[in-house]
């Protein structure tokens, strides 16, 4: 198997993992960057308030989402760009859940995706002081992009996996998780196994 997958990243308008206001994603086909693509999105309601200290990261105001395609309306793009790909992500908990949750607010089925975290390659693979994604990054050969900027992320991540299946030899992401002790993660709720609202919230 080829060394495909996709790398994501958000950004949130605040302390809830379903406040998503922006999104960036890299297609990766066989050790490459194919395809990338990265937008606003207007965080659902209930969820959108613009918190100083998010804010202050990622300097996305609010009205710079005004105009911005809703989660429901642009759900569809990022899960066609994704595809049936492992999703890599520096911290990929995060990134999961923000989508998982994202969904859950608007009612949308979130697909099983799987997940590879680029952060725990980054700490097999590389030996450094800090494993920031900046850091990690520089480590494999992408340096001086715009941090928290989520496209620019995207591609320092899927930099990181790229690198790292290089150096270990792997040919896939399994082979690479493999070969460093990591697993490929499993969806949290499987398709047939949906949340209950009691414990979609839990």
């Amino acid at each position: 198997m080829p060394l495909d997958f996709t790398a994501i990243d958000f950004e949130t308008a605040n302390s809830s993992p379903a406040s998503a206001c922006s999104v960036g994603l890299v297609r990766v086909r066989d050790g490459r960057v194919v395809a990338t693509a990265g937008w606003l999105i207007q965080p659902p309601a209930g969820h959108d308030e613009f918190q100083e200290w998010n804010v202050r990261i990622h300097g996305i105001q609010p009205e710079d989402v005004q105009t911005a395609d809703s989660w429901i309306d642009q759900f569809d793009r990022l899960c066609a760009f994704a595809g049936a790909d492992v999703l890599v992500a520096h911290n990929a908990g995060f990134d999961v859940n923000v989508l998982r949750r994202a969904s859950e607010a608007t009612g949308l089925e979130c697909p099983p995706y799987r997940s590879l975290c680029s952060l725990q390659v980054a700490r097999k693979t590389y030996d450094l002081d800090s494993y920031r994604l900046p850091r990690a990054a520089a480590a494999a050969g992408f340096a001086e992009f715009s941090h928290h900027d989520a496209l620019a992320d995207a591609r320092a991540c899927a930099q990181i996996v790229i690198d790292s299946a290089l150096r270990a030899g792997a040919s896939d992401v399994f082979a690479l998780a493999a070969s460093l002790g990591l697993r490929i993660t499993e969806p949290v709720v499987a398709t047939s196994e949906r949340a209950t609202p009691e414990r979609a919230v839990a």
